[in-house]
């Protein structure tokens, strides 16, 4: 038996009619579980029936768990599916209730992107249609759409996609979202985070909060407090052409519009509007009387802070200097009370 879990989750399930599991709800999942509480719900996983989730009702009861009991006691008087999902380690999940879980876990704020092992969640997701009755799997939506037609009603499929959106799952505290299908389940928004219509923040990525999201930030990135992702800017991820590099944000940072991100941002830093700085990109460094000290490339100042890359408009060549401000968030745009 385990120590220690590193997450747990009781939940309700879709299935498609070959039984198969299209997508896991965990209103309260827990993450860093020990001691007893640990021992007995390491092992509890899979699909389990009414009376053993009555039964983890008490044992949670007992442990002083009242919102996870509250849930156990609730699923066990529905007619749905349940789902538990007990994580002995953090490895990679090997079941759809097991990704679930860990993609709630971000999005609950329990763990940050890069705390959980998400290797191989692609391959283990099913690629569903996300719609006003929940998930269909893609197989049966026809005759899904045409038993709703047929009722005189029209069955919305808002995407066909591996991830749903997160606000279907999990709304955290302090935020706000303009659009809500561009911010996937499995991202971390940190409270006083604002992701306007065209802001865009994956699974395994976020921000730390407060900031202001009209960018993308890609799988695997971080955004530090107090930063600004300008309209159209983009960061790449590990999932778009970044490799091994993990991109992040730190803060007070300034990302302008329609400008890129390919190597780490350390904090106070600021890239120009229309400028993609990525890992080659050639830079020339000048010192405080605007003079070229060294052109290197992009990735050695990566993580360095106090940075503002610019394009010369006449030469139109790439250059860093110490960047003399830091940006500051509008307080009463980020108190998402």
């Amino acid at each position: 038996m385990a120590d220690t879990l590193h997450g747990f989750g009781l939940g309700v399930a879709s299935k498609n009619s070959r039984g198969e599991i299209l997508d896991v709800y965990y209103p309260a999942p827990l993450a860093t579980i020990s001691g007893e509480l640990a021992s007995a719900l390491d092992g509890v996983s899979g699909e389990i029936d009414a009376a053993t989730a009555r039964s983890l009702a008490t044992d949670l009861k007992a442990a002083g768990h009242a919102p996870l009991a509250a849930v156990a006691e609730k699923i066990a008087s529905a007619d749905k599916a349940i789902v538990a999902s007990s994580l002995a380690e953090n490895v990679p999940p090997t079941t759809v209730g097991d990704a679930y879980l860990k993609l709630h876990l971000l999005s609950h704020r329990l763990v940050k992107p890069h705390g959980t092992d998400l290797s191989g969640i692609f391959a283990l997701l099913p690629n569903v249609a996300w719609t006003d009755e929940g998930a269909i799997d893609l197989d049966e939506l026809p005759e899904r759409q045409l038993t709703a037609r047929l009722s005189g009603k029209v069955l919305e499929v808002s995407s066909v996609d591996k991830f749903p959106k997160m606000t279907n799952y999990v709304v955290p505290t302090g935020v706000r979202i303009a659009h809500s299908a561009r911010v996937r389940l499995g991202a971390y928004l940190g409270a006083g985070t604002t992701v306007m219509h065209e802001g865009f923040i994956n699974f395994n990525a976020g921000t730390e909060g407060p900031g202001m999201v009209e960018g993308r930030i890609s799988a695997g990135v971080m955004v530090g407090k107090g930063s600004d992702l300008g309209g159209g800017c983009s960061t790449m991820g590990t999932l778009s052409g970044g490799g091994n590099i993990i991109i992040s944000v730190g803060e007070e940072c300034l990302i302008g519009a329609n400008a890129g991100l390919g190597i780490p941002l350390g904090d106070r830093c600021t890239i120009e509007a229309g400028l993609f700085v990525t890992a080659g990109t050639k830079v020339a460094v000048l010192d405080d009387a605007r003079k070229i000290v060294e052109t290197v490339a992009a990735r050695d100042l990566a993580g360095r802070s106090d940075l503002l890359f610019r394009r010369n408009s006449l030469s139109g060549s790439v250059e860093c200097l110490t960047n003399k401000t830091a940006i500051e968030l509008n307080e009463s745009l980020h108190a998402n009370n």
